[in-house]
């Protein structure tokens, strides 16, 4: 393969899109809680198998019938490798932290 074809596989691989890409990451609370995220798929603390809305760096999805909060909206950040935060509710409620589950595979 020469250079510009090495190139430009390079460029399509960096522009598919990053759901095709995500990984299963298991996501726990300091409460005990526990989600999973993989793409646009998520299990609810809950534990409810739902879609949502998947970025690279977020996930917004709104809180299904039968749990706490019903029909409100829940957005997380991703803010490292090991940190994300979420609100529920409004933008100026308190945020919790996640951190990656050390005990669960994916």
């Amino acid at each position: 393969m020469n250079h510009r074809n090495l190139m430009l596989a390079a460029v399509l691989l960096l522009a598919a899109p990053t759901s095709a890409f995500a990984d299963a990451i298991d996501w726990c609370s300091a409460d005990g809680q526990h989600m999973t995220i993989k793409g646009d798929d998520i299990t609810t603390p809950g534990g409810k198998e739902i879609k949502g809305n998947y970025t690279r760096h977020a996930f917004d999805y709104v809180v299904p019938a039968g749990e706490a909060g019903t029909g409100e909206p829940v957005n997380i950040r991703l803010r490292g490798e090991y940190l994300a935060v979420s609100r529920q509710r409004s933008a100026d409620a308190r945020m919790k932290e996640w951190r990656r589950c050390a005990n669960r595979t994916s």
